[in-house]
């Protein structure tokens, strides 16, 4: 009987949308293969279906969140994982690359910028009364 150095609940493939799910990435994997059919997941930088074998080393890009707060991430998978654990589980499944972090950093402080020209408040009621009046002598 030889030993293997994989246990066996560790796999050496596994498909993308469970993957994808036992990293965090998404609640369900109902959206994780929404988020893949939709084109949000890229592997090695193309579209994948959701049924795709992934193995540890391969590269995806992942974005998330809404279109006015929308996030990618270029991460490198570590380790392979069928089950759901908790957040410290998960960090451990993939790593992100320095160029990843680096432009999202970048993004997020374009927002913070972007979000500097608001005011701090909402106008009251005559504030409201007045800027309408200003924009209707405009036209």
């Amino acid at each position: 009987m030889s030993k293997n150095n994989d246990t066996p609940n560790t796999p050496t493939k596994i498909r993308l949308d469970k993957w994808l799910w036992a990293a965090r990435f998404y609640r369900t994997r109902t959206l994780a293969k929404q988020a893949i059919e939709s084109g949000r997941v890229h592997y090695a930088g193309s579209r994948v279906k959701t049924s795709k074998e992934i193995a540890v080393g391969d590269e995806l890009t992942i974005r998330q969140g809404s279109a006015t707060a929308m996030t990618e991430k270029t991460v490198v998978v570590e380790a392979l994982s069928a089950q759901r654990g908790n957040a410290t589980a998960a960090q451990v499944l993939y790593s992100e690359t320095q160029e990843s972090e680096e432009r999202r950093a970048y993004y997020a402080e374009q927002r913070k910028l972007a979000n500097l020209a608001r005011p701090d408040n909402k106008p009251n009621k005559k504030q409201r009364r007045d800027l309408q009046r200003f924009k209707h002598q405009q036209d």
